[in-house]
């Protein structure tokens, strides 16, 4: 005589099965959700921690041209400035910038640059958790790396902060605007040899986030798109009246995000 599962048992596997399935993409949708949370967080964090900075440093992290006598000299190199006879200090030195309101790029690679003086500064002020380098990584002045820039909650994404300074046109990855305010983040996953500009958010989650904290357009307003052509709806990057692609399921999006 052959034993068999009977009907009732194989239909209490199938159940425990669709339980267990069930179980798995529910946990991985509040895992996602909770992650497209923290972007959010992460930018109103390091908001807070560049206006602590302004009121006491009297400057945005990475451009004032004191910042050598607070916490010493990264190192004896052409590429780090100093105003102050500071020490080196390879612990927490810094090098200083020019001043002038903006977040620059660095001339070079493994070099001091603002943009990424912009996070070692912020938290040696203990504004901001973690420790940065305040260098370029090795293939120029914009490489972002983990040792220069913070890492997002969101998996594989980078922050980076940077100013564009100037009006932009026909540039495939970015909308034609005036980018001329004293920075924007931008956070993704990092690209060889340039700053994290990998898509990391489908066009729907990047419109979640713009709604919430903006105007749910990603052409205007504080909270922009990049990626035009996927991301959004737009035929052309002067076509500033498109919307989100909802319909798509893809990573398009890198949120780019007036810092003030």
């Amino acid at each position: 005589m052959k034993n068999g599962f009977s009907l009732v048992e194989l239909s209490i596997v199938l159940v425990i099965l669709g339980l267990l399935t069930g179980g798995i993409l529910a946990g991985q949708s509040l895992i996602r959700a909770a992650e497209l949370r923290s972007v959010g967080t992460e930018y109103q964090r390091w908001q807070t921690g560049v206006n602590s900075f302004r009121d006491k440093y009297f400057g945005l992290p990475g451009d004032i041209t004191n910042a050598t006598r607070f916490w010493g000299r990264a190192v004896n190199a052409v590429h780090c400035v100093t105003n102050s006879a500071a020490a080196v200090d390879t612990a927490r030195g810094v090098c200083d910038g020019d001043g002038d309101g903006l977040i620059e790029l660095g001339s070079g690679g493994s070099a001091s640059a603002e943009l990424f003086a912009f996070w070692q500064q912020l938290a040696n002020a203990g504004l901001i958790e973690g420790a940065y380098d305040g260098l370029s990584g090795a293939s120029n002045g914009y490489t972002t790396t983990a040792t220069n820039s913070p890492k997002s909650k969101l998996s594989s994404g980078v922050w980076v902060a940077f100013t564009w300074n100037g009006t932009i046109t026909s540039v495939a990855s970015i909308f034609d605007g005036d980018y001329r305010e004293p920075y924007y983040y931008e956070m993704g996953g990092t690209i060889a040899g340039s700053t994290s500009e990998t898509p990391l958010l489908k066009p729907e989650e990047m419109w979640n986030l713009d709604t919430k904290y903006d105007d749910g357009r990603p052409a205007y307003g504080i909270w922009r798109a990049r990626y035009p052509l996927t991301c959004a709806t737009a035929a052309t990057t002067a076509d500033l009246s498109a919307a989100y692609r909802l319909d798509s399921s893809a990573l398009a999006c890198v949120p780019l995000i007036t810092g003030k």
